[in-house]
Order: C-alpha cells, then sequence, then structure tokens
C-alpha cells in the first residue's frame, strides 16, 4: 500500500509540475507570436487526464503495487523525458504554433511524428496495470484514443499539410505544430 501511494503521489507531482512547466512554455510561445489551435478540445484532455489519475487514486492507492508494469512505465518515464527534453521550451500541453518555426527533427521526434502521444497512450494503459486494473486500462485507452483523433487532426491542420507530419521523419513541437505555412495573397 505505502508502495502504491508513494507511486501515484510522484505521477501526481510530476502532471502539476508538467503542467507549470506548459503554462509557462505557452506564456513564451505566444509572446513570440505563437497562436493557439484546438483550444475548443483541450478541457476534455484535461478532464481525461484529471479522471484518469483521479480514478487511479480511488481505485488502486490500497492495492499491491505489480514491478514487472511499474519497470515498463519506468521506461516510459525515460522517453517522456527524452521527448521533452528534445522539445525544451517548445513544449506545452496546447496546440502553438510558431509561423516560420522549422519542424523539430531532433530525439524521437526523428523516429516518428507524435511520441508524446505515444508515451502518454503507453502510461494510460500501463499505469493502472501496475495496481491490477486491467479494465480500467482499457477504458481510458479507448477514451484516449478518441481524443487523440480529434487532437493530432487539429495538429495536422495547424501544421497546414507540410510535409513531414504523415511520413514519420520530423514532427511538430511537442506533438505540436511548428505553425501554419505563410499566408499567399
Amino acid at each position: 500500500m505505502i508502495l502504491s501511494v508513494a507511486i501515484l503521489a510522484l505521477v501526481t507531482l510530476q502532471r502539476l509540475g508538467e503542467l507549470a512547466l506548459a503554462r509557462r512554455n505557452t506564456a513564451r510561445l505566444l509572446a513570440r507570436g505563437g497562436v493557439e489551435t484546438g483550444a475548443g478540445h483541450y478541457p476534455l484532455i484535461v478532464a481525461l487526464h484529471a479522471g484518469w489519475l483521479g480514478g487511479l487514486w480511488a481505485l488502486g492507492w490500497d492495492r499491491p503495487a505489480g514491478l514487472g508494469s511499474l519497470a515498463v512505465y519506468g521506461v516510459l518515464q525515460v522517453l517522456r523525458i527524452w521527448t521533452l527534453a528534445s522539445l525544451g521550451e517548445r513544449w506545452t500541453t496546447r496546440i502553438i504554433s510558431l509561423p516560420d518555426e522549422p519542424l523539430v527533427r531532433r530525439g524521437p521526434y526523428r523516429f516518428f511524428p507524435h511520441p508524446n502521444y505515444a508515451v502518454v497512450a503507453g502510461e494510460i494503459a500501463v499505469l493502472p496495470l501496475v495496481f491490477g486494473l486491467p479494465l480500467y486500462a482499457a477504458v481510458f485507452s479507448v477514451l484516449n484514443a478518441l481524443v487523440l483523433t480529434v487532437r493530432i487532426s487539429a495538429e495536422v491542420r495547424a501544421l497546414g499539410g507540410r510535409p513531414g507530419l504523415t511520413r514519420g521523419r520530423s514532427a511538430p513541437a511537442s506533438g505540436r505544430s511548428p505553425g501554419p505555412p505563410p499566408r499567399t495573397g
């Protein structure tokens, strides 16, 4: 039980820290002329993640932690840090476009366009398994997949169909678009 509470507390602190970082990065990007896209679905993302974590607290705090699943979750955290570090101050929880900024092509973004979302999808599936909650993992994985279809579509629109996003060779910042193409006429 102590390990389960510690895991949930660490994940909660991590998410709160990431929200603070995202707010700071969002403010900086907007100050540099960034434009937000897809703000309408953002509350849905927040609700999904808050519900996921809150439900894990309600259902998992007193359950034994599975060390195998916890190890997989640990690997996901390494990938998460790599992804966030690759994006630096361009990482945010919102879709912020910076006109004329190049796509991020370092770190995991060399290999496919949305590594941050892949990591989050893994986290949403694996953390409930740490607490022996496979149905919970399945339900939230499906809900997350539905939200990600909306989210990724908004990013593709923000990207303006620029090459690289769908071929897996480059990616928008934080899975975020670097900006729409310049307007003509």
